[in-house]
């Protein structure tokens, strides 16, 4: 006798209580903080041009593409089917994709085709709204945008390789000099024995001739993209630490020596290639004067930092706007999420957090374009507010994504979600272009070679003195602390800390929503909060906090 097995009924597929999913919106209009930001920071003239874009990142088909160059990723190709050695890197179509919108854009070059007030703020927005979709494509934008003005060193090289560098196509192929209008830049520095102490590097350059001509050989530990065009190379000279530049194929059409030894498996930043490679008699051309590799190389790394903290800002309001998202769909125990006092102190955290990084990320993009324009204060206040932002920014980005995932609950542990990928990703700005503790060295050194920078540093905190008594009482204590400067590198950590916070307060108190401005001075000065996120003090007023952060209708 066969048992009778009954089939289940539709109502056990019935999808309810789920968020629909956070797409076909507009991440620029819908980011009440970034549009305020972009206005008063100096880029309402490309408005339009943000608004555009924004349009294409929030859409369904862009952020697709995200999730699939990310669950796709780069392949080393090393040899020809004839067995030729080619040292390229396959991509999914879908990152091909994302820098062709990148570059199409102008997120790899706005300042320097369009070098206008306000360029490096909407620039730095291009970046925010692209790398809410996919951030790792935003490595080789990133460094072919930071190139220029190390390649500004040598007026010979600017001129040859700075038009191909700023142009808006996109060819992934590689051609000689002259085959295709553009190219993309990357960067190799570091080696196994000395990481960010390159001038431990043992690259060697040896001298061919006249022209800066160079043969470069030893072993790179990482080489960030290296499917790209040219790269900014260091290496030892008879007088030092040098900076050249490579490129991948030679003026004669054949590949320089430059083999790609392994792919880098990533903890994040899955979709971007991060390599290994070997210079045996590298053909490359000296960039700047022999022996000041470092000096040369230097703003483009100063560069490159903004851009960790500009990713550290998109990492965030991703996550914000997605835990917020859902927790205004999602239900628990008769009422929705958001409504429930505890999760809207978490979600009121979690976007003050986000609205002090996307302030102060822009603050400081508004510098570089200060000092671009000869603005001397402008460019001391940027030489130390970077290190001081990459530092404090980066750091807080991991906790944050942590934080918005588990607002989803065990949705937010599933690939689908996207919170994964944020969390993976949220490390990397804090490594990425010197560590932690490399940036606090380097406030310290740059404190000692211009006094004056601190205090330009701290005339800009204190443009919200009698703002807030919270700020005022904790700018004091930190006036205090600076004063003595004895063991400076032991409490290097704690000091750059306190000068982040200080600015971040200093800009809440004047440009924030008054209510996300309390909450960060009662959390993040008086010390009147917990460490965990969503340990605001009573009386904050939360629910107006995460009204301002969820996306604009």
């Amino acid at each position: 006798m066969s048992a009778t097995v009954s089939r289940p009924s539709a109502a056990t597929h019935e999808v309810r209580n789920q968020p629909p999913p956070l797409e076909d919106y507009n991440p620029y209009l819908g980011d009440r903080v970034l549009v305020d930001a972009v206005r008063r920071e100096g880029g309402a003239a490309y408005e339009d041009r943000l608004t555009a874009l924004g349009a294409r990142t929030g859409s369904a088909e862009v952020l697709a593409w995200g999730a699939q160059a990310s669950e796709n990723p780069p392949k080393p190709k090393t040899f020809d089917r004839f067995g030729h050695r080619i040292d390229e890197v396959d991509f999914h179509p879908s990152w091909h994709a994302m820098m062709r919108l990148a570059t199409g854009a102008g997120a790899h070059s706005l300042p320097w085709t369009d070098p206008a007030p306000g360029a490096q703020v909407a620039r730095g927005v291009m970046m925010m709204l692209l790398g809410q979709a996919e951030p790792g494509h935003l490595c080789p934008t990133s460094m072919t945008f930071a190139a220029i003005p190390a390649l500004r060193t040598t007026p010979e090289l600017a001129a040859e390789w700075e038009p191909r560098l700023m142009s808006s196509d996109y060819e992934p192929r590689l051609d000689p000099p002259g085959g295709k209008h553009s190219a993309l830049s990357g960067m190799a520095m570091t080696e196994k024995q000395g990481g960010s102490d390159v001038r431990a590097n043992t690259t060697r350059a040896e001298r061919l001739g006249g022209d800066g001509e160079y043969a470069i050989t030893g072993h790179k530990w990482f080489c960030s993209a290296p499917m790209c065009d040219v790269f900014l190379v260091l290496a030892q000279t008879e007088e030092g630490i040098s900076c050249f530049l490579m490129p991948r194929i030679l003026p004669d059409g054949t590949r320089n020596e430059f083999h790609l030894q392994r792919l880098k498996d990533k903890l994040g930043n899955r979709s971007n290639a991060s390599s290994e490679v070997e210079f045996d008699g590298a053909w490359a051309r000296i960039l700047g004067e022999p022996g000041r590799g470092v000096r040369t190389i230097i703003e483009m790394v100063n560069h490159t930092r903004l851009d960790c903290t500009l990713g550290s800002a998109a990492g965030m309001r991703a996550a914000t706007a997605l835990a917020i998202h859902h927790c205004s769909h999602r239900s628990a125990f008769g009422k929705l999420l958001v409504d429930q006092p505890l999760m809207a102190n978490v979600l009121a955290d979690l976007a003050i957090e986000s609205e002090a990084t996307t302030l102060s990320a822009l603050r400081l993009a508004r510098a570089y374009d200060e000092a671009a324009a000869g603005d001397e204060e402008a460019a001391s206040f940027k030489r130390v507010a970077t290190a001081i932002l990459k530092y404090w920014t980066c750091k807080r980005v991991p906790m944050h994504a942590v934080e918005a995932l588990e607002c989803h609950g065990g949705n937010g542990y599933v690939e689908e979600s996207g919170l994964p990928r944020l969390y993976r990703e949220a490390p990397l700005a804090s490594i990425w272009e010197g560590s932690g503790n490399v940036q606090c060295l380097d406030l310290l050194r740059a404190l000692a070679r211009d006094s004056a920078a601190l205090e330009l540093y701290l005339a800009e905190v204190d443009a919200a003195a009698g703002g807030d008594p919270r700020l005022d009482a904790f700018v004091g204590s930190l006036r205090g602390e600076l004063s003595d400067f004895d063991a400076a590198e032991h409490r290097a950590r704690r000091i750059v800390e306190r000068l982040a916070l200080a600015l971040e307060g200093s800009l809440m108190v004047r440009f924030g929503l008054p209510a996300s401005a309390d909450a960060f001075c009662a959390a993040r000065l008086a010390g009147d909060a917990g460490l965990a996120f969503g340990t605001l003090p009573a009386g904050v007023d939360t629910r107006a906090i995460v009204a301002h952060h969820a996306v604009a209708a």
